[in-house]
């Protein structure tokens, strides 16, 4: 998959493409929808997505609410098949831009697209004055193909979103999460050097900050613990306190994983943590010795909630 971050850079391959619009925070499951009726129409597979999220530019002091980062996502976007993935930079010049605008620069002179799929509630453009109707009227007079693509919807009959999918995580049920992504939530990072507590109380624990993530519910999981082994990822089962250590007086909330199993050295190695099970709350022990034995009753949960599941993929 090719990236870019400017429409002048796109490689001459990437016109007459189909193109997907969104900001497809997650790919969930509606995402893939949009993602699949732009592939199925026999040209190059491109995604056009913003980055930041325009809700964080607007909204800058608003608590980190992704679902899935730059990196995971574009992850994601390279195993559904897109060939070219560009990532407009959301700033106060891009906000200003108008949907005819954008519509020219992107759309008709940048991909010179043959097919644009979007989802049913796509709105963009400068006061979000771009919708379904004006593509419409601009696949007419410019002579591209548009799929207007209806909500996938769960269970219950609502439609598939991120904001269903963050209200899950906050509520501590990774599976629901899961089902609307069709995969497990996952967090990634470089493993950060820590204060060796877990280790000295015999559950050594790889430290990851959340960074721009989602906070979910705060307090222990099941997880898939994806360690990079030669270009690889190797999955192996974990248990991960998502929270602020209050037992240690700690503050800033970090996703400390305990890979069951493994001996080797995780510092600054790229770690992927998928959540599968929510076992109990943070709660603050009044000492190390009762700290340690509810962590040996957490990873015996643990191993419980993820026997028979299977690994996520790749």
């Amino acid at each position: 998959m090719r990236i870019s971050r400017n429409v002048a850079d796109l490689p001459d391959a990437a016109r007459g493409s189909a193109v997907a619009i969104g900001n497809f925070d997650g790919v969930h499951l509606g995402h893939q929808a949009v993602i699949s009726e732009a592939a199925a129409h026999g040209a190059p597979l491109a995604v056009i997505t913003f980055e930041p999220h325009p809700r964080r530019f607007f909204r800058p002091d608003e608590p980190s609410f992704q679902l899935t980062p730059l990196d995971g996502k574009a992850r994601r976007l390279r195993a559904l098949g897109v060939d070219h993935l560009l990532v407009v930079g959301f700033d106060r010049e891009t906000a200003r831009v108008g949907h005819g605008r954008f519509v020219d620069a992107f759309v008709r002179d940048g991909f010179a697209a043959r097919h644009v799929a979007v989802g049913y509630d796509f709105m963009f453009g400068a006061g979000r004055k771009g919708d379904a109707s004006y593509l419409r009227d601009r696949a007419a007079a410019d002579g591209f193909g548009l799929s207007v693509v209806e909500p996938v919807r769960d269970a219950s009959g609502a439609p598939c979103s991120s904001t269903s999918i963050r209200a899950c995580l906050a509520g501590g049920d990774p599976a629901g999460a899961a089902a609307l992504l069709g995969r497990l939530w996952e967090v990634e990072g470089v493993v950060a050097e820590g204060d060796r507590r877990g280790r000295r109380i015999g559950f050594p624990t790889a430290n990851l900050p959340l960074g721009e993530y989602i906070e979910p519910a705060l307090g222990v999981y099941a997880v898939w613990a994806g360690v990079e082994e030669d270009g690889a990822t190797v999955w192996r089962e974990g248990c991960a306190n998502v929270g602020r250590r209050p037992t240690f007086d700690g503050e800033d909330v970090n996703v400390e994983v305990h890979v069951f199993d493994f001996a080797g050295d995780l510092y600054g190695r790229l770690l992927r943590v998928a959540f599968a099970a929510y076992i109990r709350p943070e709660r603050k022990f009044d000492g190390v010795e009762s700290l340690r034995e509810q962590i040996a009753r957490d990873c015996v949960a643990a191993r419980a909630a993820l026997e028979g599941g299977a690994p996520p993929a790749g």
